[in-house]
């Protein structure tokens, strides 16, 4: 079993930036690809930020391109979430979430992780 725990949301304001952890023990993420999902009030998770095993390949949703960056440090067994020129329409709750991989898989798609962080809230006001 893998337990994840999120942390680093907050309130913030448009334009300013934050980083967001996700620490999985149980597990050592090194054979886990990973990825981060969002869910505000009243609709769907969607997808934010995916990376494979060995953190070198990555994929983004379009509306995060360019402003979200996903790291995984294997070694200290964490999932970060860089989120800079945060706005409006990026309040939700975030969740961290891990599946066991081969070298390149990513996953995109709610249904593809079996584990599952608690979440974090991310408020970004004007």
């Amino acid at each position: 079993q893998v337990q994840l725990i999120e942390s680093g949301g907050g309130l913030v304001q448009a334009g300013t930036s934050l980083r967001l952890s996700c620490v999985a023990s149980g597990r050592t993420l090194s054979t886990y690809a990973g990825a981060w999902f969002r869910q505000a009030p009243g609709k769907e998770r969607e997808f934010v930020a995916a990376v494979n095993w060995s953190g070198d390949t990555y994929a983004y949703a379009d509306s995060v391109k360019g402003r979200f960056t996903c790291s995984k440090d294997n070694a200290r067994n964490t999932i970060y979430l860089q989120m800079n020129n945060l706005k409006l329409e990026d309040t939700a709750v975030y969740y961290c979430a891990v599946q066991p991989a081969t070298s390149q898989q990513m996953y995109t798609r709610v249904y593809e992780y079996t584990y599952w962080g608690q979440g974090t809230q991310v408020t970004v006001s004007s």
